[in-house]
């Protein structure tokens, strides 16, 4: 049964609609009713076959106004680039004895992992642990890079990674209720031209099914979004 909270939110939006963007955001703002500041969240349905190698959709994009949440990074590099990284605002900065913590202790304390090229050899010992948690460094996410710098800093400023998963969605924040209409739109707009831009070749057919948004507690709000 559905909770009060959440039939207040239904009233005052028009589930049988698809708003347009400026519009859907307000929606959702309106129908955010929890007492916390409530994530909203964006849920693209794609036309693309996830479990093919060549239709994978899969980036990041720096979000202009952030996602509201602070951000955790544990960056895994040694000499210059561990120098590097506690002077960039990394929050934790370690190499072997961080991965063997990860491994026998399951350690977990951090939203982020940031790693240099050199140490990737090692982080397969970990793979297991933090692949499923999506918390794996990647080349294409940009965790695994020589600038540590720039990746910690745009981490911080509001980086995100989108990814479709294996039922053809992807699911991503832009940002809390307390952004205000104006800075969640500007979020929604660059995650939303990231996306489309991530288009695979071998995708055929429509590209976006269906694009959702809705906070954390709120109904999703149908957006008439037009590439």
């Amino acid at each position: 049964m559905s909770g009060k909270n959440y039939r207040d939110s239904v009233k005052v939006i028009d589930l049988t609609k698809a708003y347009e963007p400026a519009d859907a955001i307000e929606a959702v703002l309106a129908s955010a009713k929890a007492k916390f500041d409530e994530t909203v969240e964006l849920h693209v349905r794609l036309g693309v076959d996830p479990r093919q190698a060549d239709q994978q959709v899969r980036g990041t994009v720096v979000l202009p106004n952030g996602t509201g949440k602070t951000v955790k990074v544990l960056v895994i590099a040694k000499g210059d680039k561990a120098d590097i990284a506690v002077k960039a605002g990394a929050d934790i900065v370690g190499a072997e004895e961080i991965i063997a913590k990860i491994l026998n202790e399951n350690y977990l304390d951090f939203d982020v992992v940031i790693t240099s090229p050199d140490m990737m050899g090692q982080m397969g010992r970990v793979a297991r642990i933090l692949g499923p948690k999506g918390l794996m460094p990647s080349p294409k996410s940009g965790t695994v890079t020589p600038d540590i710098e720039k990746a910690i800093k745009e981490t911080k400023a509001g980086k995100v990674e989108y990814r479709v998963d294996k039922t053809a969605i992807v699911h991503c924040p832009i940002g809390k209720k307390s952004f205000g209409a104006e800075k969640l739109l500007e979020n929604f707009n660059t995650l939303m031209e990231a996306i489309v831009k991530a288009k695979p070749a071998a995708a055929k057919g429509t590209y976006l099914k269906s694009v959702y948004a809705a906070s954390t507690m709120g109904p999703g709000v149908k957006v008439n979004y037009r590439i």
